[in-house]
């Protein structure tokens, strides 16, 4: 097949892959105006979809980003902030101005203390070497936090283009779809100020006569529990509504099993409590430690799922962290999952995650 590029946005078409860039049916390509699907969905249904790039993919496309003036909103999940914060970002952008939004508040539940939950994530950016004008926790889809970030960005940006940027499974087409809203008053603004020409996989919304709000095609990284399961077992591990705490009083050997994804071990401590907080969809399994090992090798894909049986072939092994607990309230994070909270502290446990998902501690927000 000749090479085809995309009338909107200059990707190469190809036929292969719904979810990269670039794709379109077979049947669109005898058309006059060849569009990929994300443009076509963007000029006839007002709808921003996102793709996904590697970081090689992202590398190359974003020089541009590093030439032109503009700021960058660093769009991160709440629930997967290891796997969801870009840590190139400040190499790849240069010394932009960088807004972080934290988004999925709304499932979050009400007790979480927003001044805290703020200044972790403002400190997790750091630690990645990444410096932020200012940081928002927002819901894409209940519209929370879209006032206040929506006037942060016109205050940074000076008139100049908006760069959304984020991985994929952040929810980063319903936040753009949502700002536009948010920030014209009219549903159908995109259909209306549709115009190619955007080059390498960026799509861009005109702001005004001067500058634009750019779409940039999320970023995959490995490291997200997102990248070794399933859809439907993604569907089972994303909050869908306020996730509801569930508490278990533990005594030491015992275990606890996020469906097959996900493990804690108390070694060590007097009885107390394990408040977890994961999708309400997903089963937590309870058992003696002696048994635990047997149980996950024997049930796995079945009791202990997800991941659904079809998934486990190329599902890694749990690896295994151990930590000492000394402060109360403490939360160990499994990225992309949720988190368990010792309202107690003084314990010692062994917590497991698929091998390249890497588990945290933090001071709890509740």
């Amino acid at each position: 097949m000749e090479e085809l590029i995309c009338q909107g946005c200059g990707a190469q078409i190809q036929t292969t892959d719904p979810d990269q860039i670039g794709y379109t049916p077979k049947s669109s390509l005898d058309k006059e105006v060849v569009l990929c699907q994300r443009c076509f969905r963007l000029k006839h249904y007002n709808e921003i979809q996102d793709v996904s790039a590697t970081d090689e993919d992202f590398l190359q496309m974003v020089s541009e980003i590093r030439e032109k003036e503009g700021i960058v909103v660093h769009l991160i999940d709440i629930f997967d902030v290891e796997g969801s914060m870009l840590k190139s970002l400040s190499r790849i952008i240069g010394d932009k101005p960088v807004i972080l939004a934290g988004n999925k508040m709304d499932l979050l539940p009400k007790s979480t203390n927003k001044r805290k939950l703020t200044q972790w994530l403002r400190s997790k950016a750091k630690d990645v070497g990444l410096i932020v004008e200012d940081v928002f926790l927002i819901s894409s889809v209940k519209g929370y936090g879209l006032n206040d970030l929506t006037e942060s960005i016109e205050f940074y940006r000076g008139g100049k283009d908006v760069y959304i940027v984020g991985t994929t499974n952040v929810g980063k087409s319903t936040f753009i779809n949502r700002l536009i809203r948010q920030t014209t008053g009219e549903d159908h603004v995109i259909t209306t100020s549709y115009f190619p020409g955007t080059t390498l996989g960026f799509i861009s919304i005109p702001l005004d006569d001067q500058s634009s709000l750019i779409d940039t095609p999320g970023i995959v990284n490995h490291e997200q529990i997102a990248h070794y399961i399933s859809d439907s077992d993604l569907k089972v591990i994303t909050p869908k509504k306020e996730i509801k705490p569930r508490v278990f009083q533990l005594n030491s050997g015992q275990s606890l099993f996020f469906g097959g994804l996900g493990r804690i071990d108390f070694i060590k401590g007097e009885r107390q409590s394990f408040v977890c907080y994961f999708a309400n969809s997903l089963s937590i399994h309870r058992t003696k430690l002696e048994n635990a090992d047997n149980l996950y090798a024997e049930h796995k894909g079945g009791l202990l799922s997800p991941p659904e049986a079809e998934s486990m072939e190329n599902f890694p092994e749990l690896k295994k962290s151990t930590y000492r607990i000394k402060e109360q309230k403490t939360d160990i994070v499994f990225p992309g999952l949720g988190w368990i909270s010792l309202p107690d502290g003084e314990a010692t446990v062994a917590a497991y995650s698929p091998k390249g998902v890497h588990l945290s501690l933090r001071k709890s927000f509740f």
